[in-house]
């Protein structure tokens, strides 16, 4: 079989893939594994099918930015490690790196995942940041879902590291076993539309051939936060809403996992 963007059209419009699943089946495995850095403050490796990606989170005590003074904040980083791929080069992210940075960023600003409040030290001096890095351990397609999956298990394994009362200094060897205030859980399902039919967790091939996707981050009362539309062709009102649909039925899908993956761990 040719693997090329008309195979997949024709399997598309008959409800078929080359793999074999469903249109609207993720694949197997789905692993979610915690504390995998001894650096970090809160990490996870996440698996779905060939695609393994890496999340971390460091914590720094920082000044609060002037409009927000008694706010603590949070940023996302992407890299692409060309390990992971023949498709990435070393060097400065590029557009993919930073869109898939954004959507993981929005999801979990724009939800209000972090109270961020409690973040802050002092008002105006001294305030937590939290940076989530995200890289590629192997790129088989869909890195859209698997990172906002890790950072969400990064951020639910996270830490605070023990700080010293006299001096302020971060020990970053200590962790103090208390968890960062995270008030939502958001995840990113992506819908892709190829010639007329929706399917979720692209492999590579079929990553190549999409028409247009929809990126849906929502938290656990099915909430949306944050979309993103990728792609050259335009959505119309209805494919939206179908889109959304499924991007919050396989939202619970994978939340279930998780929560199944994190008790295994407790």
């Amino acid at each position: 079989m040719i693997l090329n963007k008309e195979t997949i059209y024709q399997l598309a419009s008959q409800g078929k893939r080359l793999d074999g699943r469903g249109l609207l089946d993720y694949r197997d495995p789905i692993k979610v594994d915690l504390n995998i850095s001894w650096t970090a403050e809160g990490s996870a490796k996440v698996r779905i099918g060939n695609t393994v990606v890496m999340a971390g989170v460091k914590m720094a005590i920082e000044k609060p930015y002037n409009d927000t003074p008694d706010e603590g904040g949070i940023s996302v980083n992407a890299e692409l490690l060309p390990l992971s791929s023949p498709n990435y080069e070393p060097g400065p992210p590029g557009i993919k790196a930073v869109e898939l940075a954004r959507v993981t960023d929005r999801g979990i600003r724009e939800s209000k995942a972090i109270d961020v409040k409690k973040l802050c030290i002092t008002p105006g001096e001294k305030a937590w940041f939290v940076t989530i890095d995200l890289i590629t351990i192997n790129d088989s397609g869909n890195l859209f879902d698997a990172f906002a999956l890790a950072a969400l298990a990064a951020l639910k394994s996270a830490q605070f590291p023990k700080v010293d009362p006299t001096t302020g200094a971060i020990d970053y060897h200590t962790k103090t076993g208390e968890r960062l205030p995270l008030l939502k859980e958001p995840l990113v399902v992506t819908v892709y539309k190829i010639n007329g039919s929706f399917i979720v967790d692209p492999n590579q091939e079929e990553e190549g051939a999409y028409d247009a996707r929809l990126s849906v981050a929502s938290d656990e009362r099915g909430i949306i936060s944050a979309l993103q539309k990728g792609g050259n062709e335009p959505l119309s009102i209805e494919e939206i809403s179908q889109m959304v649909d499924i991007a919050l039925d396989k939202a619970k899908f994978l939340r279930k996992i998780l929560t199944s993956e994190l008790k295994m761990r407790d």
